[in-house]
């Protein structure tokens, strides 16, 4: 395997550990957000206490910051608390989608899906496949950059290939193509529902969907695809040379039973009638599915999206977990739901912590201060248009080294960011798709990405002299390759005036 030099090598070895060590200062998401809510409990005292004030856009009327540690404030933390937590939108959007997926990923037709996804595919396209099926693994969340790894490096030494190729491609697909997808995941649920909250501080009538980015997501798809395969086969293979060692079984490699066939092939069939179903459904004259005057965008079909995209993953997951014998009871239902929900454990505690910081910031008026005199700021510098997105996506870049989670980031940043640059002009739903390629492509070079330890890991049974240095120097080509991919697709959506998603257009008044 071609090596990087020594010197080089300690190096970047320097420069990861110090900021490895910065990172490590940062406090648990949870006490993150706990003490983000205290130091805006303090700022919304000194605000006020300055008589800083602010026009709300929508009313017109001059809305003073508040106190929270008035009787006023003191009152609201404590009788809110209960229903800031279960009122967060994003609580609900992703348990209910995690159910679906979950059960799909419990009985096995995943795992199932990928295995078969790269059986039969020609040499020549398999560093593509393996780039694809990493990037539609991310309906599994992040199970899918544990799974699908091992499996393409088992797929690339069954053909004679390096293996670690393999190995880093599919991680790639999976960690810096985690936004982009085909279908509706369990993310686009997740940081919709946090940016419809941090977009009601300046119009309460705003709903950002979870098919907010879907448009642009389907079209990164193919581009990251392809820019992952090129990365594979020009750079990745190339520097790796011949492999020479012996695999390591890192997977269950037995081949497909019968059964687990022809469970796929019915619950794929299920779930595509289940969708024929459904758009039939939403297409006939006065369905119920329909909104006014037999629209689509706004409708029933459109508010109901997740119940539908939970419904799905219920229909494939059932009937592939009955046919292969996961499912022989009512019972095995639930029981699987409930060992997907066990992940979920962490999450729901973050959300407790941020929902509190959240509409702290919202009722004391921080959130509409900070938004209306950032924009005014920026109007009047003239920092506006592609320099200001390509900025922004650069601040998540930066911030991303040292808070790997893409909720937690965003739950940090959209607050100030979505309102501010929603009075900008930009509709959230933009400024949702520019936060997530900054936030998407570099997780593979994060040296505080939970997974980069378990690739590595993976690495060494391949080839045990690999280190940090070896890792950050096959997966860097990727991150700056999807990082610029993924900003051409936005800039062509953006000059072209292409929607992001339904009813997703660049500017507010488009």
């Amino acid at each position: 395997m071609a090596k990087s030099s020594s010197a080089g090598s300690k190096q970047t070895s320097r420069v990861f550990d110090a900021i490895e060590r910065l990172g490590n200062k940062l406090p648990d998401p949870f006490v993150l957000f706990v003490v983000l809510a205290l130091i805006v409990i303090v700022l919304s005292a000194v605000a006020s206490g300055l008589g800083a004030s602010a026009e709300h856009p929508q009313t017109g009327d001059e809305e003073s910051v508040r106190s929270l540690l008035t009787g006023e404030g003191v009152e609201f933390m404590l009788t809110s608390m209960l229903d800031n937590f279960t009122g967060f939108a994003p609580l609900g959007l992703v348990l209910g989608i995690m159910l679906g997926i979950g059960l799909v990923e419990q009985v096995g037709y995943l795992d199932y899906a990928i295995r078969k996804s790269v059986s039969r595919v020609p040499g020549f396209l398999l560093p593509y496949m393996a780039v694809f099926v990493g990037i539609m693994g991310n309906i599994a969340s992040d199970a899918a950059m544990v799974l699908i790894p091992p499996l393409m490096a088992m797929a690339f030494y069954k053909v004679g290939r390096h293996p670690i190729a393999g190995l880093v491609a599919g991680f790639a697909g999976a960690g810096a193509g985690f936004t982009a997808n085909l279908m509706v995941a369990g993310t686009d649920a997740l940081l919709a529902g946090i940016t419809t909250e941090a977009a009601r501080i300046v119009d309460d009538s705003m709903t950002v969907s979870p098919v907010a980015n879907w448009y642009f997501n389907i079209v990164c798809v193919f581009v990251l695809t392809f820019v992952g395969g090129l990365i594979t086969t020009r750079i990745t293979e190339r520097r790796l040379g011949t492999y020479e060692g012996a695999a390591v079984q890192m997977e269950d490699d037995r081949a497909p039973t019968a059964r687990e066939h022809k469970g796929f092939l019915l619950a794929s069939g299920a779930g595509l009638l289940y969708v024929l179903l459904i758009a039939v459904a939403v297409m006939i004259p006065g369905s119920p599915l329909q909104g006014e005057d037999g629209a689509v965008i706004d409708s029933p079909f459109m508010d109901g999206i997740v119940p539908l995209i939970l419904i799905f993953f219920i229909v494939i997951g059932v009937t592939y977990g009955i046919v292969v014998g996961e499912i022989r009871s009512t019972g095995d239902v639930s029981k699987h739901m409930a060992a997907a929900m066990a992940t979920m454990g962490t999450y729901i505690v973050m959300v407790f912590a941020i929902a509190q910081f959240i509409e702290y910031f919202n009722w004391s008026n921080l959130g509409l201060w900070v938004a209306v005199s950032g924009a005014e700021f920026l109007e009047r510098v003239g920092f506006t248009g592609v320099l200001l997105i390509l900025t922004y996506t650069l601040f998540t870049v930066l911030l991303n080294l040292l808070i790997t989670s893409g909720s937690a980031q965003w739950a940090l940043q959209a607050p100030i960011f979505v309102p501010m640059l929603m009075q900008l002009g930009y509709h959230p739903g933009f400024i949702q798709a520019a936060y997530r390629i900054g936030d998407s492509s570099t997780n593979i070079v994060t040296p505080l990405f939970p997974f980069m330890p378990v690739i590595l890991a993976y690495m060494q049974k391949y080839d045990k002299k690999a280190g940090i240095g070896t890792y950050i120097s096959l997966m860097l080509p990727y991150a700056v390759g999807f990082f610029i991919a993924f900003n051409i697709v936005l800039y062509v959506f953006f000059f072209l005036g292409i929607p992001f998603g339904p009813g997703v257009p660049v500017y507010l008044d488009q």
